[in-house]
């Protein structure tokens, strides 16, 4: 049997270490962008030789901080963000030499104004509106002025050969995460949810992207082959949620945690933001690299786009392909577009008898009582 306790021991060990490696990355010559949204084209950054970042913070302490310049009614990924920035506490912030932003909703807008007096920030301007010709041409601009925008910065080109390199690595980077995310297909599940969150971290915050990928996969093929050989990992017997919402990062491990230590449950899938939103579709290795880019990544099914049908499509896909019981949605206080599409999502579940149930939160642990309350009542019900 493989040590699988020992690698996601590891895997966290490298995570924790993350922040030494990007400053390592910088003080090497490599450029550091920081960036806050999967609508944000990663190859781009890629093919102009530079790493990224993601500034998305998820801790309460920089929150008062924020608070003493942005409104207490505002998201807290939005506060933390900001006051780790304005604190000069984000390693990741501190090391990146600039900022590329997306207008998803319009909080995030005004941080970036805020910002653009800390670092250069590029802000990238999101049609809301996906698959219409004028939405696809306004965003493959959007594109190129970002490949412009790096040209300059970094003082290099990014030619159509660079992009097509960066465009198939992080195509396998989605293809090794969705192999990783499968694990949990399996009844009962080979890996837990928080196992599945370490593993996917893992990923993330490697910088040494052939490395990482290379090591990701023989993780995936160890746990795979435990599971044939009789290991359980997770009890039998215990109901399958599926966790949508907003995106949560580090802050979601309060809610699974809610679903996983009174054994009744499991997170089979997470369908947020970084997970399998973020991994499911590729980009498109046979036409133009910048018209792939631009009819990927305005796929993306978050709430920002209006009308939104590819995010219930893609639940009631999750749900069958990883057998749920049931549907988790977590929204972060003060995020109105997640919190509006509750409604709709909550109407087409009833309509087809998934159990559903909307949770909002915040970054601090003063709810965590009453989280695994309602979320073991939730379970108890299925």
């Amino acid at each position: 049997m493989h040590d699988i306790d020992s690698m996601l021991e590891s895997m966290k060990d490298s995570v924790a270490a993350a922040p030494v490696r990007i400053k390592e990355s910088k003080e090497s010559g490599t450029p550091v962008v920081g960036t806050f949204c999967i609508f944000t084209p990663w190859e781009v950054i890629r093919a102009a030789g530079a790493v990224t970042v993601s500034l998305c913070s998820t801790s309460e302490k920089p929150i008062a901080a924020a608070e003493e310049h942005l409104p207490r009614n505002l998201c807290p990924l939005i506060k933390s963000s900001y006051g780790f920035a304005i604190t000069d506490t984000c390693p990741y912030f501190h090391f990146c030499d600039f900022v590329l932003g997306e207008t998803t909703c319009d909080g995030k807008k005004k941080m970036f104004e805020y910002l653009n007096a800390l670092k250069p920030v590029h802000v990238m301007y999101l049609p809301y509106r996906s698959a219409v010709p004028e939405s696809l041409a306004a965003w493959k601009e959007e594109i190129l002025r970002l490949i412009r925008y790096v040209e300059e910065v970094f003082s290099v080109t990014v030619t159509n050969d660079a992009l097509r390199d960066a465009i198939r690595l992080r195509n396998r980077e989605r293809s090794v995460l969705n192999r990783l995310f499968a694990l949990a297909r399996t009844d009962p599940p080979a890996l837990s949810g928080m196992d599945i969150l370490t593993a996917s971290d893992y990923v993330k915050y490697g910088f040494d992207y052939e490395t990482v990928l290379t090591q990701e996969e023989t993780f995936i093929r160890c746990v795979a082959e435990n599971y044939e050989a009789g290991e359980r990992r997770v009890p039998e017997g215990g109901k399958r949620i599926l966790v949508t919402g907003c995106p949560l990062g580090r802050s979601l491990h309060k809610v699974v945690r809610a679903v996983e230590d009174g054994g009744l449950g499991t997170v089979v899938a997470f369908e947020n933001c970084g997970n399998l939103k973020g991994t499911t579709d590729l980009v498109d290795e046979t036409i133009d690299p910048v018209d792939a880019l631009t009819e990927r990544y305005l796929k993306t099914p978050c709430s920002c786009m209006s009308p939104n049908p590819r995010r219930l499509e893609f639940l009631e896909r999750f749900g069958r392909e990883y057998r749920a019981d049931g549907v988790l949605d977590v929204i972060l206080q003060a995020c109105h577009t997640y919190n509006l599409e509750t409604h709709g999502l909550r109407e087409s579940f009833r309509a087809d008898g998934t159990p559903y149930m909307a949770i909002e939160t915040d970054y601090s642990q003063g709810d965590v009582g009453q989280l695994s309350t309602r979320v073991a009542a939730f379970l108890e019900m299925l």
